[in-house]
């Protein structure tokens, strides 16, 4: 009780927010919009000018660092101003510009980010697909998919052994081919490019900087048009949610091939002249061990992961004395998305950094798209509640409309995409008739009495479905209030049950436990679910699987998310497993 009773009293450490600001129109009908007021710095129009601006600012500081053995390697922001001109000039020289994006197919890495950076500066779109398209073993009919969407005029790939059997596809034929490292006969060394004549940023504000490819959840994926202002803008919307002169610092591995990465990470740290450490590691057991060594390294400022990454530091920081004593050292914000993080995981991370420094650190969280650039609504205030998707970030309209018994959430405002590459057809679906972006999520008030207080994610609308007696089932929901009741032993679901008598579950099982524990643990957690549950939403079946979501066929999304009816589909002998009669020894019924 003493030590709840610390963590329940304990301050916040300053996490430097802005002001909330919040006006409030609520509309006959039930229909309310959310307007955040706040103004923002829109100084920088391209992607580009704050790396000018920096490295006149701060030549020395560093921008982005990558892991060069036990060491680092470090660009400062002079040298990779420098840097981006070089390629510009090589990428002007091999005569692509204009005749379509680059396509980029390679992980997160400070060449990476220069060519990106370098095309985007010349108004070359950039167009990072996910590694998982072309490493060895995938599926190339997604790069195919990719490649027929955007009709690139080159590749950059950062290593041409790597990826070599997409790039000698027959839909990669004919394109130059520009490599990090082990080119092959008739591809073009990066290091041929770097000897370029410099040349300097050309892009307007209005030309296409990026194209982002959609998860692909809900269909095949289409291609976001990103313009170079609103690149910009993206950045200086989250900026304006701080009141804090410090440049951030960063220990991060989302990839940039999502705006989550490449827009909230990536181009928010450089507008504010940040620095970055590029995390090779991923949020799954046996690819962790790299996160916790550069966490252990580097101080940070502000550390965002998906829920998984979160649940695997939480172990190691209540183990590792050293470890808890450098994170929490400078941290002022912590930031989870893609998911939902328990309660009870962010409590015992509030634990040992009351325990370690006699402070709470913020817990913040978001919503968005890859459309709305990506960041739509965030959590701007101190706060340690987990759930919330906050307020309109400044600049930002967000339209509540009833639907179904709903809140339809609806944004508009200068960071959202003006549709996809190609699919102009579409516009009139994915706009309301006051030009409001529908994202088919619901969105609901913590407190309706106090909007101030946040909106909760009501449920994805277009993932929901009905169960054989006609009952309406909200997976979101569900799937949330369900895993948070199994607690660590399982790291997400699939929500299972369409025209069946009852809902199940299919659960991915936590790699440190053995099966029979995590067996164990959600029996019993969901028979506690269960009895607060009411009608369909009540869990009638539940399967543990083999093993993690299989990311190489894009079942988890490299944001950290499971897709839902995508995952269904794959797991089609899963399902059929989980509702056959009888039910086999290893399937729970409830």
């Amino acid at each position: 009780m003493d030590a709840e009773l610390r963590i329940a009293t304990a301050p916040f450490r300053d996490p430097r927010y802005a002001p909330r600001r919040l006006e409030v129109d609520r509309r006959p009908g039930g229909e309310i919009v959310l307007t955040n007021p706040t103004p923002f710095d829109a100084t920088f129009q391209t992607p580009v000018e704050p790396l000018a601006h920096w490295a006149r600012e701060a030549p020395d500081r560093t921008w982005l660092a990558e892991r060069a053995g036990e060491g680092w390697r470090k660009l400062s922001y002079l040298e990779a101003h420098e840097r981006v001109a070089a390629l510009a000039g090589g990428l002007r020289e091999l005569d692509v510009v204009g005749k379509g994006p680059l396509l980029i197919l390679a992980r997160n890495g400070i060449d990476h980010a220069l060519i990106k950076y370098a095309a985007m500066s010349q108004g070359l779109p950039a167009a990072p697909v996910s590694p998982q398209y072309g490493l060895p073993g995938a599926d190339l009919s997604r790069l195919a998919h990719a490649v027929q969407v955007l009709k690139p005029a080159a590749v950059y790939t950062e290593d041409a052994a790597l990826f070599r059997e997409a790039l000698e596809a027959d839909f990669l034929q004919g394109l130059p081919v520009i490599a990090g490292k082990n080119a092959r006969d008739g591809d073009i060394p990066l290091e041929r490019l770097w000897n370029a004549a410099p040349a300097a940023p050309s892009a307007r504000p209005e030309d296409h900087a990026k194209y982002l490819l959609t998860s692909g959840s809900t269909g095949l994926p289409k291609a976001v048009i990103i313009a170079q202002r609103r690149l910009a803008v993206t950045a200086a919307q989250v900026a304006a949610c701080y009141d804090d002169p410090e440049p951030p610092v960063m220990v991060n591995s989302a990839p940039w091939s999502h705006s989550l990465g490449a827009n909230a990470i990536l181009q928010m740290g450089l507008h504010r002249g940040g620095t970055l450490y590029i995390d090779a590691g991923q949020p799954v057991a046996g690819r962790f061990a790299e996160t916790v060594r550069n966490l252990k390294e580097v101080a940070t400022t502000y550390c965002n992961m998906v829920p998984a990454g979160w649940m695997l530091l939480v172990d190691e920081l209540e183990r590792d004395e050293a470890l808890a004593r450098t994170f929490f050292s400078r941290v002022r914000v912590l930031q989870y998305g893609g998911a939902a993080l328990g309660q009870e995981v962010a409590d015992r991370i509030q634990a040992v950094a009351v325990r370690t420094v006699g402070e709470k650190i913020s817990f913040a969280s978001g919503y968005g798209a890859t459309e709305t650039g990506p960041t739509a609504c965030n959590v701007h205030w101190p706060n340690d509640r987990m759930g919330l998707i906050g307020l309109p970030v400044p600049g930002t309209a967000v339209k509540l409309s009833p639907v179904a018994g709903k809140l339809e959430f609806r944004v508009k405002g200068p960071q959202v995409a003006p549709g996809y590459l190609g699919r102009e057809d579409l516009a009139g679906e994915i706009f309301d008739e006051e030009g409001f972006y529908r994202l088919g999520d619901a969105a609901r008030f913590v407190d309706p009495e106090d909007p101030m207080q946040g909106l909760v994610f009501d449920g994805r609308i277009s993932e929901n479905f009905k169960l054989a007696s006609g009952t309406f089932v909200a997976v979101g929901d569900l799937r949330i209030a369900a895993v948070g009741a199994i607690g660590g032993a399982v790291t997400d679901a699939v929500v299972c049950g369409e025209g069946e008598a009852g809902v199940g579950l299919l659960l991915y099982p936590n790699p440190t436990m053995d099966r029979a524990q995590v067996q164990a643990a959600a029996r019993e957690g969901l028979s506690r679910y269960n009895a607060a549950a009411k009608g369909g939403g009540k869990v009638t079946r539940a399967l543990v699987l083999d093993g993690p979501p299989n990311a190489g066929a894009g079942e988890i999304t490299d944001k950290g998310y499971i897709a839902q009816a995508l995952a269904r589909r794959l797991r089609a002998a899963d399902v059929e497993r989980l509702y056959s009669d009888p039910a086999p020894p290893d399937v729970m019924v409830f």
